[in-house]
């Protein structure tokens, strides 16, 4: 039967004092298992401070000269408790071995001198639980990473939908309450028997028109950049090529009159060599928009923004990290909150629905938006972009995914019934 595990994958690490025993360790099982060792348990745990990542079984002598086996076995389960401990103890050290099993220092004690056939077996048990445990571990955080990202997607779909009706339900409506607003002077001065001077001044009506108008634009366009943020390209997702140092300026000269006006000084020291992102330009143009848009509302006269980029790897993806820093005021905690996760923030101020749209659609892109206000004063916000926002996985990568899983999970079982 084929072998399912790579048992050089992870190193096993043996410490004794004893130099023909790490030898003797060394010549026996080196070539099945990649093998460090060490002289002392100081080594040994100096080896597991620069190798730990790749250790899955530690394998200490308890009687040593300076610390013992347990000393070290006590350190590496603080420093690293996925990794398998084994103790190797003489017949005089059993109350020793004892105490760490209660103690639930190790995974198994040897008896010395060892077998080699025995220890083989249980070394080879013992990187396959790690190794499993590794990969359980690493399965449940995709899981919840894809429940999540299922979770987010279903709210910005559902998001994008109400706002797309709100949208058309609020124009509707507005042209009842503009209509009512327009004759409502004219209703009033008819009312001969009203007495409040106030209610027949054509000026009050002119400034509260105005102030209904505008909120009705505000929320017009609110739902608006929620629509934009969550609606989908017909054809292929994400076709435009853009260079972001130009997009971000023509962005910012459409707008150079309003900063000019309240003399907020832009700096755009973006490179021009960072690589090309693939986004949806409209979506991109928009959310740099609404960030100056709410910089020019937030920042008093004469501030300073200052914009900045570089390229960055998240994982395994390439992307650009834009940077967005200005010297104004901080912004409201609930802002922040929203930022940071629009579904648990709370009711966004006004500023934090603007921010909420920018954050779908960094979404929208696979990537990320975070607003912090350092303790120095001002804001400063970081855009995550990747090169190539990755498709939404098929149903077939899916049951693939499901499949490995409970394949895991059944390794998993049969392991911790056999241990």
């Amino acid at each position: 039967m084929e072998n399912l595990y790579d048992y050089k994958k992870f190193a096993v690490l043996y410490v004794d004092d004893e130099e023909k025993s790490l030898v003797s360790f060394t010549r026996a099982f080196s070539d099945t298992f990649r093998i460090y060792t060490a002289a002392s348990a100081q080594d040994g745990l100096k080896l597991l401070q620069e190798h730990g990542g790749e250790i899955g079984i530690l394998m200490t002598d308890q009687r040593m000269p300076g610390e013992k086996g347990v000393w070290l076995l006590e350190n590496a389960r603080k420093l690293r408790p996925r990794i398998l401990r084994i103790l190797v103890t003489a017949f005089t050290d059993m109350d020793a071995a004892i105490e760490a099993v209660n103690n639930g220092s190790i995974y198994k004690y040897v008896s010395k001198p060892w077998d080699p056939a025995q220890l083989e077996l249980h070394l080879r048990q013992g990187l396959e639980f790690f190794m499993v445990a590794a990969e359980r571990d690493q399965l449940l955080h995709e899981k919840m990473s894809v429940l999540r990202n299922m979770m987010i997607a279903d709210r910005i779909v559902s998001l994008g939908l109400l706002a797309a009706g709100l949208s058309h339900q609020i124009r509707n409506s507005m042209v009842a309450v503009k209509t009512f607003l327009e004759l409502a002077p004219v209703k009033m001065e008819e009312e001969k028997g009203s007495t409040a001077d106030g209610l027949r001044d054509p000026g009050f009506w002119k400034e509260y028109h105005h102030n209904v108008q505008s909120q009705i634009e505000k929320i017009n366009g609110l739902l608006a950049d929620l629509r934009t943020a969550s609606e989908n390209k017909s054809g292929a997702p994400f076709a435009d090529e853009i260079q972001v140092q130009p997009a971000v300026a023509a962005v910012l000269a459409g707008l150079q009159p309003a900063f000019a006006a309240r003399r907020i000084v832009v700096e755009n020291q973006i490179p021009e060599n960072l690589p090309v992102i693939h986004a949806d330009l409209p979506k991109f143009n928009r959310l740099f928009e609404l960030l100056f848009k709410d910089e020019l509302a937030m920042l008093p006269a004469g501030s300073r923004i200052r914009l900045t980029a570089e390229a960055v790897t998240n994982g395994h993806r390439p992307g650009i990290a834009i940077r967005l820093t200005d010297n104004g005021p901080a912004l409201p905690q609930d802002a922040l909150r929203v930022v940071l996760d629009p579904f648990t923030g709370g009711a966004p101020s006004e500023y934090g629905i603007n921010l909420m749209a920018c954050f779908f659609i960094a979404h929208h892109h696979g990537g990320t938006i975070e607003a912090v206000s350092p303790a120095g004063g001002g804001n400063l916000f970081t855009i995550r972009l990747p090169l190539q926002p990755e498709p939404v996985s098929s149903s077939s990568e899916d049951t693939q995914f499901l499949k490995k899983a409970m394949l895991n999970e059944q390794l998993w079982d049969k392991l911790i019934a056999s241990s």
